[in-house]
Formats: structure tokens, sequence, C-alpha cells
């Protein structure tokens, strides 16, 4: 028998007290039954109905079935889980009620899953070995029902997956949710395209000295590469791939852009080490920088002042609100947490709020609707912190839900 994937296991102590109760009862009636039995052994015998013990409520499991579309409030919070990597985990959470409502077990070097456009699927790359630590190794990407959060399917691809710090570049999905790509890294770099419509492995796209994949269109994704330039690739609709290397775009010298971009349309938002936001535009084979800009001040610069974190910015496309998380640290601490987020107006390019954090964050993410919510966790803490994307209110914590948070990824 299939175990759920969703089990509520309640144990009402009263409920409990209750059904002791009425198993004691039951023993002296069976007890007085007995006696009763041998005082008449000489009678004539009696046929009774055998007896049933009374129902035991509140101990059974129940499986749940989650409503679809998922609301736009809820959260998969991806654990790395470092303390014994071979159990990665994520975790569902609704955002407005702060009540957990689900599990998946995603395997070894766990990174993050994937939802699939229309709702009904989630993509989760995963990592196996025979003997749980060692052994064969097996790479998989499973799906999993949205509903029932059961698998309903698993694609072997190639075991190459990249074991590394998780990012959002470690695997997408192209614009037309027709191809999954996944990035591999032994020490040879590669992309692992899966057809997700007939649940195949297609191909590995080698990007030798590049790394990640970013979607750029319907069926097209960039790699950015260790001197600045990019790999542009199109999965073209008769199987071949059509590849463009464009010139040195992004800095990579005293200030380099980090691998966390977030993207509004064509534009993706890279961010130095120093703070300066690089607008990168990527439109078929052509790839231009946009003017940069600075998160900071000279006199905030001059404090200090940078971003930092795993997951160190999000955007909000129907506000066109780009958030940071800040700290205060030289250039080499650009992976530090923050107790604060700056919120930038992305049309004029300036500081419009500060939400100060309950506590540490290395990640963030805002959800996509018009009265967006901002998830916060740090990789150090099991609690994921829950405010209004648009006050900055603080709404409310919800307690260990993992042991080391890291992507956040939202309907």
């Amino acid at each position: 028998m299939r175990a759920p994937t969703i089990a509520i296991l309640r144990c009402d102590i009263r409920a409990e007290r209750r059904s002791r109760g009425v198993r004691a009862l039951a023993a002296l009636a069976a007890l007085a039954g007995l006696l009763g039995a041998a005082t008449l052994a000489n009678a004539a015998p009696v046929k009774s109905a055998p007896a049933e013990l009374p129902p035991d409520p509140g101990r059974h499991p129940t499986v749940a079935v989650l409503p679809t579309p998922a609301s736009k409030h809820w959260v998969w919070v991806n654990d790395f889980v470092f303390p014994h990597m071979a159990d990665g985990t994520a975790h569902l959470v609704d955002g407005d009620t702060g009540r957990y409502l689900g599990t998946l077990s995603t395997g070894y070097s766990y990174s993050h899953l994937v939802l699939s456009a229309d709702g009904r699927w989630i993509y989760s790359p995963e990592t196996y070995f025979s003997r749980g630590t060692r052994g064969t190794r097996t790479d998989v990407v499973t799906i999993y029902d949205a509903r029932t959060l059961d698998p309903a399917g698993e694609i072997r691809i190639p075991p190459k997956r990249a074991s590394d710090m998780p990012v959002m570049g470690d695997v997408a999905l192209t614009d037309d949710g027709r191809y999954l790509l996944i990035y591999n890294f032994n020490p040879a770099q590669s992309i692992t395209v899966v057809d997700m419509k007939t649940r195949r492995f297609v191909r590995e796209i080698p990007i030798p000295g590049c790394a990640f994949a970013y979607p750029s269109g319907p069926r097209s994704f960039f790699s950015v590469c260790g001197d600045g330039s990019a790999v542009l690739i199109d999965l073209a609709r008769n199987g071949q791939v059509v590849r463009h290397h464009t010139a040195r775009l992004l800095p990579m010298g005293a200030d380099p852009v980090t691998e966390k971009p977030v993207r509004v349309g064509d534009v993706w938002y890279f961010v130095t080490f120093d703070g300066r936001i690089v607008p990168f535009e990527v439109k078929g084979e052509r790839a231009v920088v946009e003017p940069s800009w600075s998160l900071t001040s000279a006199a905030e610069r001059a404090q200090g002042w940078r971003p930092g974190g795993l997951q160190q910015l999000a955007v909000s496309v129907r506000l066109h609100r780009l958030y940071a998380i800040m700290h205060q640290g030289g250039l080499a601490t650009h992976k530090d947490p923050g107790k604060t987020v700056w919120v930038y107006d992305l049309a004029t390019r300036r500081k419009v709020q500060e939400i100060p954090l309950k506590r540490l964050a290395s990640s963030i993410q805002v959800t996509t609707d018009a009265a967006p919510l901002l998830f916060t966790v740090f990789i150090d803490g099991p609690d994921l912190d829950v405010y209004d994307a648009v006050s900055g209110h603080w709404l409310r914590t919800v307690p260990d839900v993992a042991t080391t948070p890291t992507v956040l990824v939202t309907p």
C-alpha cells in the first residue's frame, strides 16, 4: 500500500482518555461474561456475537488534497539539510495563515523545485546513492502531483547534476514550459535538457567556462561565463541547438556580478559585490547591458552598506519594485545575511523604503500578486518570517519550518 504523502496524525489527549475508559469497561464486561459462563457451565449453550473493540478516534492518518490552483501566497521553503545532506526536503507553507501544508523528500545535495505554469506539476531534480551516502549514483527528475504531493513520474537523467550552494540558476523551465534545464558540474560544465511533455531526457549541452541556466524566451536560455561573456542557446523546434557567444558584457573584475539575478520581462538584474545593479537584456541572439546603477548613495557606501545573502534579491513585477537584503561589511561579505531589506523603484532607480526585519535573512522572495507578501529565511535558523511587501509590516513567524532553509519558491 502506498503511504500517503500528506499525513496529519492527531493524538487528542481527551479522546485518548475517553478511549482508555471505554476499553477498561469493555475488559470488565468481558471478565464478568467469563465468570457468568463458569456459573452457567451446565446450562444450555448460548450463541453470542463476537465482541468488538470500540472505535479509537483520532489515531488514523488522513490524506489531505491541496486546492488548485495554488494560492499566490503559498511558499516552498527548500532545505539543503547541511547536517545530513542525503535527506533534502521541500516544505510548503501558507503565508496567510502560517499553516504547514506538506513536505517532499528530495534526496542528496538538493537545490530547489520548479513549479509548472499550469499549477498541476512540481518538478524536482534529485540525486540518490544505492548505499545512502555512497554506492551507485542515480539522478532523476521526479514529477509530483501538486494536489496530493504524490510522485507521478520519474525521468532518468545523466548523473552529473551540480552539487553546489543552491541558487535559482541550478534548474529552470523554458518560458513555454516545455524544457527543464539542469546545470551540471562534474567538473565539466553543461546543461541537461529534459522534455517535460514527453517526459524524457533529450540532450546534454556543453557550456565550458560558463554556469547556470537563465531562461530568455519560449525555448531559449543563457549561461554566464567566467570572463563576463554569455552563451545564448536556443532549442530550435527541429531539434537543433543554436548557440551564440557574446562579447564580454558583464563586470567580472574587482567588483564582479554575483550569480543571483532576478528577472523582469527580457531583463535580468544582476548585482555586483559592491551593490551595483547591472541590467542584462536578452532577446534571441542579441544581448546588451543597460546602464548600471547603485543600490547605495556615496554616504551609504562609506558606511559599508552592500547587498548579501544566498537569495539576496527579489522583485515584484506588478509593483515594479526591487527588494535587496542589505548589511554592513567589506567587499568579501557579499554572502553575509542582513537584518534589513531595502526597496527600490525600478523606474526611477531610487530607494523608496527600508524594511527592518525581525531576524537575520539570507534569502527573500516576494509573491507575484497585487497584494504581495515578502518571505524571509536565514540559512542558519529554522523559522520563516512573513511581511506585507507593500507596507513592510511584519505579519507572522512560522517556527521550525526547515533545518537549513535556502531557496524560496512561490507560485
